[in-house]
């Protein structure tokens, strides 16, 4: 009778396990079956799709092997199955605009479920419709946004900041030291963007805690998105948890009766009285986010492509050397000497193009969208990509070589043909921020060191985009004649 009755439960077990994969499977291919009017394409696995393939690590300023076999086979619009997700893949550059202009109307942000694990329910970067209207609007009014028509006081903190993480190479050994470039970089996007935003200097033992919690933070921002003790992804939660400790602190010692203002970002926020606590919070987090990982990246997009052309690195140089012979030694930086940057702001666009920071963007489609001759059918995951619009050899000649002069004369930079920091309501607000701060960097980069790349490390993008041994640089001081 045992014997019976664990035949019929083996049996019971089997039909579900059987019933399950039939679902999957159908769940998978339905959408192919129900939309055959898509652009073409393939959908690979049941569950996973060709999600590993697409994720597969390449070289940032090339497409990888997935992007160009599919626009080979399929033209630069095709269908896929993505992140769990039936989806349309946009290497085009006019639907990628359409896409972009369209948000909230046909499209709408689609990050997967287990970012907003990390960023927090009230990030500017997950919320959609009228709540991230008013997140952007609030966004475009604060001080962070406003800081870029380069008032005297945020370029000073730039400079005084730019200044002490140079000097430091200097201080700590001299000539022929190999120093990990990319974490000086994000050392000195993070010091501008906490003094920016939370009034705090390098020095203070705060910045040391929130910079320990922001890098695991980040790790684990794209990971694997299991919450078990230990793993990436667990330690980002808790990571952010303890940085909206931190900052939930600084608010109530704001707050408290006798204390100064400090005339930063922080002061503002606290004055509107349009976000909750925890808004606040969240939106100081995505400030932090958003000064920190661009512009560190491209501070060592910027150094590891000059470090690849003499040339280029030579003119910058002469650029900024004019500049400095036209001030005081110990003279600061003026908004007018940033206007005089004209070739450094074509090496950062450039730098922008080639390395490709943010490879795509995640959008859903709201209703049937008809585009041309292609089909999005309601529902399904949208990607526009940026990267296969940077490198398209027929909007840009010779795409994959590192060319500042590309952008002499050209309007290009408000373009389709260009788009690093995304386009639309949620292009990104702090855009010229990042650029000033790498142009300022790179003023007293050039102006006091030689250096070398120390090793065959490239931009790799996971899709995210890192330096795999952190762009290890070679210096030089250069001696100045007194």
């Amino acid at each position: 009778m045992m014997a019976v009755a664990g035949e019929l439960a083996l049996a019971a077990l089997a039909a579900i396990l059987l019933a399950w994969l039939l679902a999957l499977v159908l769940s998978h291919f339905l959408p192919l079956l129900l939309n055959p009017k898509a652009p073409r394409g393939s959908f690979g696995w049941p569950l996973v799709g060709e999600t590993l393939r697409f994720l597969a690590p390449h070289s940032s300023n090339t497409l990888g092997g997935f992007l160009e076999d599919h626009c080979a086979r399929y033209g630069r619009v095709f269908k896929s199955h993505l992140f769990c997700t039936p989806t349309v893949v946009s290497c085009d550059q006019d639907l990628n605009h359409f896409i972009l202009q369209n948000e909230e109307r046909l499209f709408q942000c689609s990050y997967p479920r287990p970012i907003h694990g990390i960023l927090g329910k009230s990030s500017m970067l997950v919320v959609l419709g009228e709540d991230h209207k008013r997140l952007r609007n609030l966004a475009l009014a604060l001080a962070l946004v406003t800081s870029t028509k380069l008032k005297p006081g945020y370029l000073g903190d730039i400079e005084k900041i730019a200044l002490h993480v140079v000097g430091s190479w200097r201080q700590d050994g001299g000539g022929g030291r190999v120093v990990a470039f990319c974490e000086e970089a994000r050392k000195f996007a993070f010091s501008v963007i906490v003094k920016q935003v939370l009034g705090l200097s390098p020095e203070d033992p705060v910045t040391a805690r929130i910079l320990e919690d922001f890098l695991a933070f980040m790790k684990g921002l794209i990971s694997f998105p299991l919450y078990i003790p230990g793993t990436p992804y667990a330690k980002a939660v808790q990571a952010r948890e303890r940085i909206s400790s931190t900052v939930k602190g600084i608010i109530e010692e704001r707050r408290s009766p006798g204390s100064c203002k400090k005339g930063d970002f922080l002061d503002v926020l606290l004055s509107s009285n349009e976000l909750s606590d925890d808004e606040k919070v969240s939106f100081v987090l995505d400030s932090l986010l958003g000064g920190y990982e661009t512009t560190s990246l491209l501070i060592s997009m910027v150094v590891y492509f000059l470090g690849q052309s003499a040339e280029d690195l030579d003119l910058v140089k002469r650029e900024h050397d004019s500049i400095r012979s036209n001030k005081g030694k110990e003279e600061s930086l003026t908004s007018e000497d940033y206007k005089k940057m004209e070739y450094t702001q074509h090496v950062i666009n450039e730098a922008l193009r080639c390395g490709n920071i943010v490879k795509f963007v995640h959008r859903k489609a709201l209703k049937d969208v008809r585009y041309k001759e292609y089909l999005i059918p309601s529902g399904w995951k949208v990607l526009p990509v940026f990267s296969a619009v940077h490198l398209n050899p027929s909007l840009h000649g010779n795409a994959q070589h590192f060319q500042p002069c590309r952008w002499e004369g050209s309007s290009q930079g408000t373009s389709k043909r260009f788009t690093p920091f995304g386009g639309g309501p949620r292009l990104c607000p702090g855009s010229e921020l990042a650029k000033v701060e790498a142009a300022f960097f790179l003023h007293h980069l050039v102006l006091n060191y030689r250096w070398r790349i120390d090793g065959d490390d490239i931009p790799m993008a996971y899709p995210y985009v890192e330096f795999q041994r952190g762009l290890p640089i070679e210096i030089e001081p250069i001696c100045h004649e007194s």
